[in-house]
């Protein structure tokens, strides 16, 4: 039996966005390699290699969402990633880590980036699953 990969296009259109919005990312993580780096506490070893490896895997899964055969996994896979880097940014509202290539960022902004990082989990979540059977 052939498996049916059809989604909405309000879904298609969030899988798009979000795989950009995910290799920007990834581009950003090479650019200030340094500045994300500052987001995690000083006891935390190879934290230049872990932005590095972070980077890729966000370019990995960005592609992933885009394949049809991947893409509920890839979904599941990119919840748990941004499930575990979250700490990283509890860490950067509480010292006051700028955000990655700025000299400075206001508190306001760097708390408020917690308050979205459920939106963004539910926002992939939503995107790579199947819509319900006659919603199409």
């Amino acid at each position: 039996m052939m498996r049916s990969y059809r989604t909405t296009v309000p879904r298609a259109i969030a899988l798009v966005l979000f795989s950009v919005f995910f290799a920007a990312a990834c581009a950003y993580h090479f650019r200030e390699a340094e500045g994300f780096a500052a987001m995690l506490p000083s006891f935390v070893p190879w934290r230049l290699e872990i932005v590095y490896v972070t980077g890729g895997v966000e370019l990995l899964l960005a592609v992933l969402i885009q394949l049809p055969a991947f893409r509920r996994r890839a979904g599941n896979w990119t919840a748990i990633y941004l499930i575990l880097i979250f700490p990283a940014n509890i860490y950067a509202a509480i010292a006051g880590v700028p955000a990655p290539g700025q000299e400075e960022t206001s508190a306001a902004l760097l708390w408020g980036r917690l308050a979205f990082q459920p939106l963004i989990i539910w926002w992939v979540w939503w995107a790579t699953r199947l819509p319900r059977s006659g919603k199409r």
